[in-house]
C-alpha cells in the first residue's frame, strides 16, 4: 500500500486588518483586555465581495504553484470549512471551478476547528486506498460572517483566512515517518460536550462556553497529542515544530509545554490572525515554512481541536 506526503503549502488572508484598538471602538474592550486573555493583536477580515471559496482558491493556487503542478493534475479537492452558507455547490466544487480543474472528486468537510487535520487524514486514506493520486486539501473559514460583533467575549477572537496543502502519493511513505510522509491520524470527540462550541441560528452566529473549552483543551488534549507522536514513532522532544489549532495563546502555550516538545518551534500565528477555525493550522504551517523556520523533511505535529469538542492530529514531514 502506498503512502502520501505533503509536497507544498499556501495561504491567503484578506487585506483588511482589524486591530484591538479598532475593536475597542466597537465594543466594550481594550487592547490590554484582549491581549491578556487570548494573546491576539490583529485579525484579517474579508469584505462582502470575498466569499469563502475565493479565500480557499487563492490559498490553493499558491500551494499548486509551490508544488509545480497544474490544476488539472489534481484528482481530489477537500475543503474543510464551517462557514459555507450555501449547501450546494460545495466550497470544494466552487474552488475547482475557480481554478479551472478537470474532473476532480470534490467534498466539503465540516469539523469546525479540527477540520483541516480531519481532511488531511481523509486525503491520506484516499490516496492509500488508490482512489486518488494528488489531492488539494484546504482549510478556509470566514469567521467574520458568523461573528456577533456585540459580544466582546467572542468577536475579539475571530479572523478570516485560508491555508492549503498539496498531498501526493508516495510509495516510500507507507504510513510511518520512516520516509517523507503523513503519519497515522488519531481522532475522536466528546459528543456530550459538543454544545460547548456552536454556530447556530438564522443568521448563524458563533458562541462558545469559553471556560469549558479551555479546561478541556489544557487538561485532556496533551496526552492525546503525545499518543499522536507515539503512533508516528516520534518522541515529542524530536519534533521540529508543533502547529496546534490557533484558538487562544493561553491554550496553545500550556498544551505545547505539556506535550513535551521542548525543541520545537511553536506556531503562534493566532497573535496576528486570530482564530480562523479550519484555516488556522495550514495557514500557520505555511507561514512557518515560508519564513524558513522548519527544515524540509523535519517532523511536525499538527493537532486540531474545537467545535463538536472534536480533535484530530498527525505528524507529517515538512515539505
Amino acid at each position: 500500500m502506498t503512502g502520501s506526503r505533503v509536497v507544498a503549502l499556501g495561504h491567503y488572508q484578506p487585506a483588511k486588518v482589524l486591530t484591538n484598538d479598532d475593536l475597542a471602538a466597537m465594543v466594550d474592550t481594550s487592547d490590554e483586555w484582549i491581549t491578556s486573555r487570548v494573546g491576539i493583536k490583529t485579525r484579517h477580515v474579508g469584505g462582502p465581495d470575498e466569499p469563502v471559496d475565493e479565500l480557499a482558491a487563492h490559498a490553493g493556487a499558491k500551494a499548486l504553484a509551490a508544488a509545480g503542478l497544474q490544476p488539472s493534475d489534481i484528482d481530489l479537492v477537500l475543503v474543510a470549512t464551517s462557514t459555507a452558507i450555501d449547501r450546494s455547490p460545495s466550497m470544494a466544487a466552487r474552488v475547482a471551478a475557480r481554478l479551472g480543474m478537470g474532473s476532480p472528486a470534490v467534498m466539503d468537510i465540516n469539523v469546525v476547528c479540527s477540520g483541516f487535520t480531519h481532511a488531511l487524514a481523509v486525503a491520506d486514506h484516499t490516496i492509500r486506498a488508490g482512489a486518488a493520486t494528488r489531492a488539494l486539501v484546504i482549510g478556509a473559514d470566514k469567521m467574520a460572517d458568523i461573528a456577533d460583533w456585540t459580544d466582546r467575549t467572542t468577536c475579539v477572537l475571530l479572523g478570516d483566512g485560508a491555508g492549503a496543502a498539496v498531498v501526493t502519493a508516495d510509495p516510500s511513505a507507507p504510513g510511518t515517518l520512516g520516509g517523507p510522509g503523513i503519519g497515522p491520524v488519531l481522532w475522536g470527540s466528546v459528543p456530550e460536550m459538543g454544545n460547548a462550541v456552536r454556530i447556530e441560528g438564522t443568521p448563524p452566529r458563533f458562541a462558545q462556553e469559553g471556560q469549558s473549552v479551555y479546561r478541556w483543551a489544557t487538561t485532556q488534549l496533551p496526552p492525546i497529542a503525545r499518543k499522536v507522536c507515539e503512533k508516528a514513532g516520534i518522541a515529542p522532544e524530536d519534533l521540529a515544530a508543533v502547529v496546534l489549532h490557533q484558538a487562544n495563546l493561553r491554550i496553545i502555550e500550556p498544551v505545547a509545554r505539556k506535550i513535551g516538545a521542548v525543541n520545537a518551534v511553536i506556531a503562534r500565528d493566532v497573535v496576528d490572525s486570530g482564530n480562523t477555525s479550519a484555516a488556522s493550522i495550514p495557514m500557520a504551517l505555511s507561514k512557518l515554512v515560508e519564513r524558513g523556520e522548519i527544515a524540509s523533511g523535519a517532523p511536525v505535529l499538527l493537532f486540531g481541536f474545537g467545535g463538536n469538542l472534536s480533535y484530530a492530529g498527525q505528524v507529517i514531514r515538512c515539505p
